[in-house]
């Protein structure tokens, strides 16, 4: 029997699409909040419904909850999750931290908005890459992510 090649989580817009989970103006007091929705704001520039969909970008708010849930769910079907992590929060960092874990362990990409971004352009033969290179051009904000990755972090080894 052939052994079962891995994937690889590349992202391609045709066969992807973002999923903005409970992204809800009572979520306010979440840590980070106003930088989580405008990186998912910068993810939501050029993507569209998908007819023949893969893969999943999934952005949000209680990554332990609802973006923790529907990654499980979305697993479950066959399809590719890429938690764009500088897009979810969570009231306790700690339950960012150790969700974003989780969801690496059960099979999910956790990537940054900048890197999907750029799978999604492809290159420069882009007929919108100059448009999208101006959305990159300026970093997205800093959504507390480095004090949790710095460091030899034991949940991402």
């Amino acid at each position: 029997m052939a052994a079962v090649k891995p994937s690889l989580g590349r992202v391609l817009p045709g066969s992807s699409i973002l999923f903005l989970c409970d992204m809800q103006e009572k979520f306010r007091h979440i840590a980070y909040f106003p930088e989580i929705v405008s990186v998912a704001a910068r993810m939501l520039k050029e993507l569209d419904t998908r007819p023949q969909l893969r893969s999943v970008l999934l952005c949000g708010i209680e990554t332990q909850a609802c973006i923790l849930n529907t990654t499980l769910d979305l697993l479950d079907r066959g399809l590719q999750v890429h938690v764009v992590v500088d897009a979810c929060s969570s009231r306790s960092q700690v339950d960012r931290l150790v969700a974003l874990a989780r969801m690496r362990q059960s099979g999910a990409f956790l990537s940054t908005s900048e890197g999907l971004i750029l799978q999604l352009v492809g290159d420069a033969a882009h007929p919108q890459f100059k448009e999208i290179q101006k959305i990159i051009k300026e970093p997205a904000p800093d959504s507390g992510l480095l004090s949790l990755f710095q460091g030899q972090n034991p949940l991402f080894r």
